[in-house]
């Protein structure tokens, strides 16, 4: 077994971790953007609903939730095992996907409609134009669908 130090120091390492956002982030400032300039309203973060859903469309009885890859462990070329500490982060990772699971389970037994946009959809090197993503998110919203999923552009 290789063990890797850290090349910033504990403090640093936690400051860093520390500035991290669960929510208010750049991808979902953009879709938040994009939609209000569609015409679409939405309250945040609901903490009534499963998962505090990003966004929370009533009117279309829907919820959209932009996930960033590494903390969801998205299959996609954003996201990477970390190579410090492998089992704390497999039990992170594996947890948030457990987690978002149940909370996806629990919105749609009660009715919710759920749009999900991966952060490959907006950045890296297969990511969609804006105009893509919201267009798909567009039709979803005014559609019947109850489940939509906006990811990378496969080739």
């Amino acid at each position: 077994m290789i063990i890797v130090t850290d090349v910033v120091t504990s403090k640093k390492r936690s400051e860093m971790m520390t500035g991290i956002k669960g929510k208010d982030t750049r991808p979902e400032m953009i879709i938040r953007r994009a939609l209000f300039r569609e015409g679409f309203r939405y309250r945040l973060h609901d903490k009534k609903l499963p998962g505090k859903p990003d966004l929370v469309l009533r009117k279309y009885n829907a919820v959209i939730f932009i996930n960033g890859c590494f903390w969801h462990g998205h299959s996609c070329h954003l996201f990477k095992w970390p190579k410090s500490r492998p089992e704390f982060w497999r039990n992170k990772i594996s947890g948030n996907k457990a987690r978002d699971a149940r909370n996806i389970d629990n919105l749609t037994k009660s009715g919710w409609r759920i749009l999900t946009i991966w952060e490959c959809a907006l950045k890296g090197k297969h990511r969609r134009s804006l105009d893509d993503i919201i267009s798909g998110a567009s039709d979803f919203l005014l559609s019947d669908d109850p489940f939509l999923t906006i990811e990378y552009k496969s080739e």
